[in-house]
């Protein structure tokens, strides 16, 4: 399998970043759990900026 440079939790439209006290937290929607930016998980869904990174580094 070959490794996908864009697959991060960050890239995905589940992830959710939002500043709590001073500190950042990073949240999962689908998962309903706290992740961190560069995790990797099965059910990554990319943004749409990201799927077309990714058609244009394809072709």
């Amino acid at each position: 399998m070959t490794r996908n440079r864009f697959h991060a939790c960050a890239t995905c439209v589940n992830f959710q970043a939002e500043k709590l006290g001073g500190k950042m937290k990073y949240h999962c929607r689908r998962l309903g759990y706290e992740t961190k930016s560069h995790y990797q998980f099965a059910c990554w869904d990319p943004k749409e900026h990201v799927k077309k990174l990714m058609a244009k580094k394809t072709t």
